[in-house]
């Protein structure tokens, strides 16, 4: 069965390949204007590149297209092959880049930053980490206020689950299936598909029905799911856990929403069972859903850790862990230390970040051109059978396509991933969903 779906993923990918390119070349362009010129360039092409990737990079790498792009110099929303040719970013590095590619208040303070201090170590002093913090910790509500900085989302989460363990004195965690929380021990324990877990040791996870509304076993029932949540306490441990753990949004698994109310209720059952409650905003959170500027925000929770990376750097190698300073102390039982986490470079890049979100208003903008987008591509939905649901909020938006797979997100590797950078217009969005009409309609001629 796994060859055969794999068959089917390659025999999906390359017929939406070829619809995306036959597209391409009837849309009239209809491209936005925007005034920006690459620079020239004169590097090694597509094919030396990936000649070099196969003969010295894992061959775990893998690429989207038949004919995979290399992708030279990026400007806000946009990107530019070896060729000058401009492209429409509807992906931002996997939901990294929020303020726009080399936003330039954003390279300003790393050059800055690099030009006087690139790193020293948090033995030191230095007033980088320190400013960072602080406005990051103004972000968040009620008593989160202690930051501990990595250089990743799966970093973050490996010490947010670990911290919980310490400070319950309790080992099983509780996650969702379907989730991604990373892909070292202790986050590939708590990731539950089996397209990201190797056959290793992965102790002390629970995996509950997953609270999706369009693919779940009990619809938008909150309190049914809850319930799985209370049997896996009550049957699976000693009635004492450590923690909880989930995205407000799955992004890996597809843009899938939770249930509404349900994690309100899977808060206080794992609450009772003297648990934690980590909240994973490597994706959904730095203003990404909109509405608000944390995922967990729209589900009217607060956290008692939360954790965070890909938009808080706009691209450089930052995460981060907030919890409240009670619990932050269980890392005073031992040493803990990361050589890393809190580089100067990086908390100047992302305290930049977070002033460019405020001075520009991308919140609000995901906002509002997110709504639109979301109405246009709810349109399509209307016009092609293939779109089995549109999902999502603000710039992470989800279109799950039935009887193909597109290998672009999701368990079954058949939902389009909608993760723009912030500062996405109208104007892009009717251009994305033009191209995305005219490709939907040359899939169904291939089929």
């Amino acid at each position: 069965m796994m060859m055969q779906g794999a068959r089917i993923a390659r025999r999906g990918l390359s017929r939406l390949s070829a619809a995306v390119e036959t597209a391409a070349a009837v849309v009239p362009p209809r491209m936005p204007d925007f005034d920006h010129v690459p620079l020239p360039y004169d590097g090694p092409s597509a094919a030396e590149i990936a000649r070099k990737r196969a003969e010295f990079l894992s061959p775990s790498l893998f690429h989207f297209y038949s004919k995979p792009l290399n992708i030279v110099e990026g400007k806000m929303q946009y990107l530019f092959d070896e060729r000058g040719r401009r492209y429409l970013d509807a992906f931002a590095g996997i939901a990294t880049v929020c303020c726009g590619h080399c936003h330039p208040d954003v390279v300003g303070a790393i050059t800055a930053q690099a030009g006087r201090l690139q790193h020293s170590t948090v033995l030191y002093l230095n007033h980088a980490i320190a400013d960072f913090a602080e406005a990051l910790a103004s972000k968040m509500p009620g008593d989160l206020k202690v930051v501990f900085f990595t250089n990743s989302g799966t970093e973050a989460n490996e010490l947010a689950i670990m911290m919980a363990r310490l400070y319950t004195g309790s080992h099983d965690i509780i996650s969702l299936r379907n989730s991604y929380h990373g892909n070292a021990a202790g986050t590939m324990g708590a990731t539950a598909q089996k397209n990201w877990k190797f056959s290793v040791i992965q102790s002390g996870v629970h995996h509950a029905v997953n609270p999706d509304p369009y693919r779940g076993a009990f619809g938008s029932d909150a309190d049914k799911y809850a319930r799985d949540v209370q049997e896996i306490i009550e049957f699976g441990t000693t009635g004492q856990v450590a923690g909880f753990i989930s995205e407000a949004i799955q992004g890996v698994g597809g843009i899938v929403e939770l249930s509404p109310g349900y994690l309100p209720l899977a808060y206080e059952t794992v609450r009772n069972a003297g648990g934690l409650c980590i909240a994973d905003e490597v994706q959904a959170g730095f203003a990404r859903v909109g509405s608000h500027f944390w995922g967990f925000e729209t589900h009217g929770v607060v956290p008692d850790i939360v954790t965070m990376a890909k938009g808080i750097g706009n691209g450089i190698p930052l995460g981060a862990v907030v919890t409240t300073p009670e619990i932050a102390r269980v890392l005073t039982r031992r040493c803990y230390f990361n050589t890393f986490g809190g580089n100067p470079v990086c908390t100047a890049g992302g305290l930049a970040v977070l002033r460019v979100l405020e001075k520009e208003g991308l919140q609000e903008n995901a906002h509002a051109v997110g709504s639109y987008l979301k109405d246009r591509l709810r349109a399509l939905q209307d016009k092609h059978e293939i779109i089995g649901d549109v999902r999502g909020t603000g710039f992470m938006l989800g279109v799950e396509l039935m009887g193909v797979l597109v290998g672009k997100g999701g368990f079954y590797g058949n939902v389009f991933r909608i993760t723009p950078p912030l500062c996405f217009t109208k104007e892009d969005a009717d251009f994305f969903v033009a191209v995305m009409d005219a490709a939907l309609e040359n899939l169904g001629n291939l089929c």
